[in-house]
Parts: structure tokens; C-alpha cells; sequence
């Protein structure tokens, strides 16, 4: 394999939770977080999802607060940033070969599409198994859930991996409007879940070539460890 300074960045189609009607899609901060490291460190990126075209925006990732957080005001006012999700590619047409890794972005959106697109999981499956960097945030690793290994076993199981926790549902207030629990399924396909300290803490999980981050607020830390991995000192 040889590098290619490339990271294929994943996003959700979906901007609505289908219990609720509430919208939902891409955690904006989850995407400028970890593009603004990476492309600090040399890399470029290229965004895809599931069905390509159109990505929405999680409305309460816009808030003031949250826009002011790590300068993703300063990429959502970046209107050549912004119009690359105006288009995305689908991960049908990606080329593994295009990229060092990949990253799965959350928000809530990602729920519903990541583990229902067999593109998804088979491209993931590549990465991986092509000894490239698989990395996820936050609800990301909605993606990781149906993926199966050449040796027919979940890519997830004895591994050790985060995610979005239930008891930060339940403080987002969603827990009666997402189709299921991240933290049990991982822990029912044998992962090994850790969580920090106290809800919304950073907190970044790294595993041989598998990165997971919590919550939105360890979408930094995954893109410092995917650098540190593809860029060893």
C-alpha cells in the first residue's frame, strides 16, 4: 500500500429521525474538527455518502455555541467549504486504492443510513483488510455494525471501540427517538466499549489501525490519532 495523503471523509443523506420527525444529519463539528487537523498535517480529503448528493445539517449543530466551538463558524461562513456538501460522491464509487483511511462522521442521520448500505459496510471491509486506517466519531460507528471481515467474523468483535453512550441519549433527550442503543449493539457483537469518565468528555479509543471517538468533542482527537497512525514519528 502505498500513501496517498488522502482520507475519504463519510456523511449521512438522512435529515430526519423516522420515529420522531424531529431533523437531524451531519454534526457539522464532527466534519471540521477533524478536516481542519488533518489539513493542517498535509492531507486532503474528499467527502462521499451512502446515497451521494445533498447532505444535511443538523439544525442544533448550527447553534451560536456550538458553532463557536474549535473555529466551525469559520468554515460554515467558508461558502467553497460549504458547497462541498452540496454534492457528494456515493461510496459505491469510491477506490479504496484513492485513500490512506477512512472516517465516519456522526450525528444523528448516520443512525438510520451507515448500517443499511451494503456499500458501506464492503467498503469499509477494504479499508481495513487492505491495511488502511478505519476511523469513526460519535455516532459513526453506526457504520462499523454490520461490517464482516474475509474470515466472516464483525470487524468490531475483541476489539476495543467507542461511541455516542446512552447515557448521553438520554442528556441530548433522545433516547425515545433513535431506532436503537450504539453502545449495546457494539457490546452485543462482542466489542469491548469504553466510555469517559462523565458524558461528552473526550475520549478517543485506538486499536491497532481502528480509531473511535465519543462524542462530538473527540472528533480532534480521532483526526491527532489517524495523523499520528499515518504519520508515525
Amino acid at each position: 500500500m502505498s500513501a496517498t495523503k488522502r482520507i475519504l471523509v463519510v456523511v449521512t443523506n438522512v435529515g430526519e429521525y423516522e420515529k420522531a420527525g424531529m431533523r437531524t444529519g451531519l454534526w457539522l463539528g464532527e466534519l471540521t474538527h477533524f478536516w481542519d487537523y488533518a489539513e493542517r498535517a498535509g492531507f486532503s480529503m474528499d467527502i462521499a455518502s451512502p446515497s451521494g448528493g445533498a447532505i444535511p445539517i443538523d439544525p442544533e449543530s448550527l447553534a451560536h455555541d456550538v458553532l463557536a466551538e474549535l473555529g466551525t463558524e469559520r468554515r460554515y461562513r467558508d461558502r467553497r467549504f460549504m458547497d462541498l456538501l452540496d454534492d457528494t460522491v456515493k461510496v459505491a464509487d469510491v477506490d479504496v486504492e484513492d485513500y490512506d483511511a477512512i472516517y465516519l462522521t456522526g450525528g444523528h442521520g448516520v443512525m438510520f443510513d451507515f448500517p443499511r448500505s451494503d456499500d458501506l459496510e464492503s467498503l469499509v471491509a477494504r479499508f481495513h483488510e487492505s491495511g488502511r486506517v478505519v476511523s469513526a466519531v460519535c455516532h459513526g460507528p453506526c457504520g462499523l455494525l454490520n461490517v464482516t471481515l474475509s474470515t466472516g467474523e464483525p470487524l468490531v468483535k475483541d476489539r476495543d471501540v467507542t461511541g455516542f453512550s446512552w447515557p448521553e441519549e438520554e442528556a441530548a433527550d433522545r433516547e425515545d427517538a433513535v431506532p436503537y442503543s450504539l453502545q449495546d449493539e457494539l457490546k452485543k457483537l462482542g466489542a469491548h466499549y469504553s466510555v469517559a469518565d462523565r458524558p461528552f468528555e473526550t475520549h478517543v479509543v485506538e486499536d491497532d489501525r481502528l480509531i473511535t471517538g465519543q462524542n462530538p468533542g473527540s472528533a480532534r482527537g480521532v483526526a491527532e490519532a489517524v495523523v499520528r497512525r499515518l504519520q508515525p514519528a
